[in-house]
Parts: C-alpha cells; sequence; structure tokens
C-alpha cells in the first residue's frame, strides 16, 4: 500500500467518524472504532470497484486507430 492509498483510506475513515458524530452525538469509542474501520475498508472498495468498471472502457477503445484501418480494407 503507497502512502496516497493510505490517505484515501484514512480520509475515507475520518469521514466515516465525523458522519457518525454528526448523526449520534453521543456515540462511544466503540461506534466511532467501528465506524473508523469501514470508512477506512470502504474506500479501498469503492477505489477497486471504479477501476474495474473503468478497465472494460479501455479495453473496448481502438489505441492505434485499428477501426479505421479496418473500414479502408473493406
Amino acid at each position: 500500500m503507497g502512502i496516497e492509498d493510505f490517505v484515501e483510506k484514512a480520509a475515507g475513515a475520518f469521514a466515516a467518524v465525523k458522519a457518525l458524530e454528526s448523526a449520534d452525538p453521543d456515540a462511544g469509542g466503540l461506534e466511532k472504532a467501528v465506524a473508523a474501520v469501514a470508512g477506512f475498508e470502504g474506500v479501498g472498495m469503492l477505489k477497486e470497484h471504479l477501476e474495474q468498471q473503468a478497465q472494460p472502457e479501455r479495453a473496448a477503445a481502438p489505441e492505434d486507430g485499428a477501426q479505421a484501418d479496418d473500414s479502408q480494407n473493406s
């Protein structure tokens, strides 16, 4: 895990704790810890999902204009 990934995940954990505190000002330490872990892991899972969504688009797009060459040969 690079520093960039860690910072993203830490920001997710911080945001999750802040969201919990705004929803439940009396939240205990255990609840905050669970929110932090969920935010930390959630950012990683979301990032993986978005990367997987982007990969098929890259594979479908011609890189060297192969479609233009095929249409000229037909």
